[in-house]
């Protein structure tokens, strides 16, 4: 059974992403003194008194606005009240109630689900502010007094919004989950491909660049296994990242890589690999994240019989470093070979988490180093004695040598081909740690 899922909504401004991060305990939703800032809904796991539930934050609700941004929260603000077991409602103290807060209100109402009457920025204890008794005039029952900044009255919140979840169920096992972080420079079509795999408009897609700031968490399920799908803020080079929010979005897209288990490094096929996509790949690369080079907008494309095996050799030369990672060419436009995305997922990540038994290695390492002789340097012959398994994801070996500095480069790159060529691996980055005898372990 899924878990719970509390929605914080409200108009712009009045404190929603600062109390998110407030209840989840660590700064994951941007925060600035600027109307807007949050834009598409945020998810994060969240426990009170025993009971584990998914938190969102949401862009704020504008009624009646002109602007397409503006639009488009209101939309995403909207679909989170459907998928949500209970609605905080938030308002602001400071601006007292205001028209849009009662059209907020009506529109919470209509949606017929359980909701809770949050007033933030109640900053002082001890005494009541009596400017809170107004917002009964909302008809959502007795307002909570909260305070986002100091965290007062977050306890008295939780403990309301418990009132409305289910009976306990067995929880989700996370195990079976794989991470998905979708990856690559702004306007690649990494939030186009995520409403394509949900068949709903849960990110905002829109061709003013820049569009989604955070990284956005989906969970979603399908014959072929539970995915999270992470969607990133598109990474621009260092250069143009000048404002504020924008710094914040690569830090986040970078910290989407790490939580990932599977990165999938989305290209626009009328530009092919640009410079800015090789910086994009080597975060996730360094990262030993298991990865697929996805080719986005293929439709768009004019091919003939050779088109596909160019663009292949191109991405191979200027993603040299990424040879292991397989190569998919889709259109989430149009969702021509989408499907095809979760068995290339599962195969990778099945890859990344595969264990090698030091019997079967040094089977390997034995025909590898009969067939290649280790180098020698003024005299003295390298010689390898063993390899052992020492982690997963990406696979990490360590092999034990008599001289770590007769280990050349290219020797190494040899027998990580030789273990690549009997075990597979594809998709995955593999660590190799040198050791010579004596070597302490750790």
């Amino acid at each position: 059974m899924a878990r719970p899922l509390v929605a914080i909504v409200g108009r712009p401004n009045v404190g929603k992403s600062m109390l998110f991060n407030k209840l989840v305990g660590q700064r994951l939703s941007i925060v600035e003194d600027t109307p807007g800032v949050t834009r598409d809904r945020l998810y994060a796991p969240c426990e009170w008194c025993g009971r584990k539930f998914n938190l969102v934050d949401t862009g704020g609700i504008e009624p009646g606005t002109d602007s397409e941004i503006l639009q488009f929260m209101r939309q995403q603000a909207e679909i989170a009240i459907q998928n949500a077991t209970v609605i905080v409602f938030l308002c602001d103290i400071q601006t007292g109630l205001t028209a849009s807060d009662q059209e907020v209100a009506a529109m919470l109402l209509k949606s017929g689900k359980p909701v809770v009457l949050a007033v933030n920025k109640m900053d002082q204890t001890g005494h009541t502010n009596p400017d809170i008794y107004e917002f009964y005039n909302l008809g959502l029952g007795d307002p909570v007094a909260v305070s986002a900044v100091h965290g007062h009255g977050t306890g008295d919140l939780l403990d309301e919004c418990l009132k409305y979840f289910p009976a306990q169920d067995e929880e989700e096992d996370d195990d079976e989950v794989i991470k998905v972080a979708i990856i690559g420079k702004p306007n690649v079509g990494k939030s186009s491909l995520v409403n394509r795999i949900l068949g709903e408009e849960r990110v905002i897609v829109s061709n003013v660049a820049g569009t989604t700031r955070d990284a956005v968490d989906n969970y979603f399920e399908n014959s072929k296994g539970k995915y999270l799908l992470i969607d990133t803020a598109g990474m621009r080079k260092k250069s143009k990242v000048d404002d504020r929010v924008e710094k914040f979005s690569v830090l986040r897209a970078t910290m989407a890589i790490e939580r990932a288990d599977v990165c999938l490094i989305l290209i626009d096929a009328g530009e092919g690999v640009t410079e800015q996509d090789t910086k994009v790949a080597g975060l996730a690369h360094e990262a030993g994240k298991a990865c697929i080079i996805v080719v986005n907008k293929w439709d768009a494309v004019e091919k003939d019989d050779k088109t596909m095996d160019r663009m292949c050799k191109d991405i191979r030369r200027d993603l040299a470093y990424m040879e292991y990672a397989p190569i998919l060419f889709i259109s989430a436009l149009t969702g021509a070979r989408v499907e095809k995305l979760f068995d290339a997922i599962n195969d990778v990540a099945n890859q990344a988490a595969m264990r090698i038994t030091t019997g079967m290695l040094n089977d390997v390492l034995a025909d590898a180093t009969a067939r290649v002789q280790p180098p020698t340097d003024k005299g003295r012959r390298l010689k390898v004695y063993y390899m052992t398994q020492v982690g997963i994801k990406p696979p990490h070996f360590v092999i034990f040598c008599n001289d770590r500095e007769l280990f050349h480069f290219s020797y190494r790159r040899y027998l990580e081909n030789q273990i690549r060529a009997t075990f597979g691996l594809e998709g995955t980055p593999i660590k190799i740690t040198i050791r010579q005898k004596g070597d302490k372990e750790g």
